[in-house]
């Protein structure tokens, strides 16, 4: 049998319950009527947050445009193309890869080639551009830039560089150049010498890949590496102010035996451009309207 538990014996006396209670009164009127403590003293100036600053011009999204098609020209599809430029009625064409590089001269409309020289095989071309009457063909890994006269194609000369070489243009007093990377650089179409480097951007992120090139009153055309899209850049800022798409121009059966789109050339006379891509059978000749507008 289980133990009796004692009954709890009644405390003899309140005194430790009211003086508890008095305690917690005196607590709380000190908490609502103590003094209040000053105001804390203003943060230096450099920690201090900035007002929201209004948009710059970076931040502003660029227009979105898309191909429209005007005509369909045959294009070498044993053409690995680099580089791509339209003067005079006449198509030069930088041709790549290693041991089948070349310099190129074809018909716009008909895509024979015309004439061609061969790059030596340690070479693999990339971006081509026209300066007065003389071309110049980078090369990828190789550093080195070709000089060649326009007339006969014999070769001129050569520049040296640093880095990789992919896309060229000429803007009337520039040679502008890609690397691969989101900068552009600026050279001196006769000595090659950096001029200046210009940082692309859209909505303030970097663009990266920019490939093949083309100069266009005043603004620069880029073909974004692996994708089927040519972005439109100020040369001011570098400021991505469209982004052109140029998807589905070939069939998927077509597509089968290509590589990525590039080339990029822009014909004064007609205002339309000539876009292709590497081992690409055909030849585009477009106009770059709104995508809403696009068939």
């Amino acid at each position: 049998m289980a133990a009796k538990k004692p009954s709890p014996q009644p405390s003899r006396r309140p005194w430790p319950i009211i003086a508890a209670v008095m305690i917690a009164v005196a607590l709380a009127a000190y908490w609502f009527l103590r003094p209040a403590p000053p105001e804390p003293a203003a943060a230096p100036a450099a920690v201090q947050a900035a007002p929201a600053a209004a948009p710059g011009p970076d931040a502003r999204p660029p227009e979105r445009l898309k191909v429209k098609v005007l005509s369909t020209r045959p294009h070498d599809p044993q053409s690995f193309t680099q580089g791509l430029v339209l003067d005079r009625g006449t198509i030069y064409e930088s041709a790549g890869e290693y041991g089948s590089s070349s310099l190129r001269e074809a018909d716009p409309r008909t895509g024979a080639v015309k004439r061609k020289v061969d790059v030596p095989a340690e070479y693999f071309a990339e971006g081509l551009a026209l300066a007065g009457d003389k071309l110049i063909q980078i090369t990828w890994k190789e550093q080195k830039a070709l000089v060649y006269n326009r007339s006969d194609f014999k070769q001129t000369g050569e520049f040296r560089y640093d880095g990789e070489g992919w896309g060229l243009c000429w803007d009337g007093k520039r040679l502008v150049m890609s690397d691969g990377s989101d900068h552009l650089t600026f050279r001196d179409p006769k000595t090659f010498a950096v001029l200046g480097t210009l940082n692309v951007t859209v909505t303030g992120k970097p663009v990266y890949a920019l490939n093949e090139l083309e100069c266009v009153d005043g603004l620069i055309y880029a073909n974004v590496w692996q994708t089927d899209q040519i972005v439109r850049i100020d040369p001011r800022d570098g400021r991505v102010t469209a982004v052109i798409d140029a998807s589905g121009l070939l069939t998927p059966e077509e597509r089968q035996h290509t590589d990525v789109l590039n080339g990029i050339a822009w014909d004064p006379q007609a205002k339309t451009f000539l876009i292709t891509g590497k081992l690409w059978p055909k030849m585009f000749e477009v106009t770059f309207v709104p995508q809403f507008l696009a068939p």
